[in-house]
């Protein structure tokens, strides 16, 4: 009798873990055809998985995301709903209820959706940046509000940095694209957006940095003492801004910076920057930086003929992730 119990919970083990086996082959099934393009196909294989595991919220979710794909917004968002109203909901099911919501252009259902999902989740930079999106979609100015936040709760999370920098570009301020706009490009560096964000320093350095007029007003006392300091380089940029010129403003920057306010305001972007001048790196990244975008021909040619310095750090820059800790927040 015993041996027969034995084999008879054996028995079960392997039926359990076969069925896993085979749901898991069927969800991978399911996520090629979305990602060729099948949408159909894709639900039809994630309903057939369901059918043997109707509480898989991954299998869920990525029906979520073949309905959505496919247009059929009505449909993704009952399943959405059931995501978000578990107990066990998590921020990828919000995320994934936004999407639909802001599809069907609630604005009403996706404002109440995220205010409860940042309420569970008021750490998550995504759900931050995504009701900010959805705010500024909406021409409501309160979206500044919402990526500051996710800055603050997640500093690691990139995508409000680069809302917040393009935001702030649009509104005329000196200090906030540059120093939002280049943590950003160091998170994120591959992508398109990355390229834009370049173009967008470069334009600020060239036409607002140094202007005349619309000094800030109502600013933290880091962003003053940033202002201050880059600008005792003025005289530098009256030959023009460029690589060149940048690198050496830059440079003397952070000198006067750890001269005097570094240690009142820890700061990782200006520690990366000093780490790479003292590593002897720091023109590479300036080329890299702005070099790319402002001329990449010269920027080619200058790769070519300092194959060394680029080659460093090039590989310095991919054997790193670039993480903003807590508690450097000082808008």
């Amino acid at each position: 009798m015993k041996k027969l119990k034995q084999v008879f919970f054996a028995t079960l083990i392997a039926i359990s873990s076969t069925a896993g086996a085979q749901e898991q082959n069927m969800q991978e099934t399911g996520r090629a055809f979305l990602r060729s393009g099948d949408f159909e196909n894709a639900i039809l294989v994630f309903n057939r998985a369901l059918a043997s595991d109707k509480e898989n919220r991954e299998l869920k979710k990525d029906l979520v995301l073949a309905h959505y794909y496919k247009r059929d917004y009505s449909k993704a968002l009952e399943i959405a709903k059931s995501l978000i109203d578990d107990d066990d909901a998590d921020v990828m099911s919000f995320q994934l209820a936004g999407n639909v919501y802001r599809a069907l252009e609630d604005l009403k259902e996706a404002t109440r959706m995220y205010r409860r999902a940042i309420k569970k989740f008021p750490a998550s930079g995504p759900l931050y940046n995504e009701y900010g999106e959805l705010l500024a979609s909406a021409k409501n100015g309160e979206a500044i509000e919402q990526w500051e936040k996710g800055i603050q709760a997640d500093p690691s999370f990139a995508g409000n940095y680069y809302n917040a920098a393009v935001h702030y570009a649009n509104a005329g301020n000196k200090v906030w694209p540059l120093i939002y706009g280049e943590i950003f490009v160091n998170m994120e560096s591959l992508t398109e957006r990355a390229t834009a964000m370049k173009k967008l320093l470069l334009q600020q350095y060239k036409e607002r940095l140094f202007a005349e007029g619309n000094e800030p007003k109502n600013e933290s006392e880091f962003a003053k003492a940033f202002l201050q300091t880059v600008q005792k380089q003025g005289s530098v940029a009256n030959t023009g801004i460029t690589v060149e010129t940048l690198t050496a403003i830059r440079t003397r920057f952070l000198l006067d910076w750890y001269a005097s306010n570094a240690t009142k305001f820890p700061f990782k972007l200006f520690d990366y920057q000093q780490q790479l001048a003292r590593e002897g790196m720091f023109e590479a990244y300036n080329q890299w930086l702005f070099g790319t975008v402002e001329n990449l021909p010269a920027y080619e040619n200058w790769s070519r003929t300092h194959n060394d310095a680029h080659a460093a750090f090039t590989s310095f820059q991919r054997s790193r992730i670039f993480r903003v800790p807590q508690g450097q927040y000082y808008r």
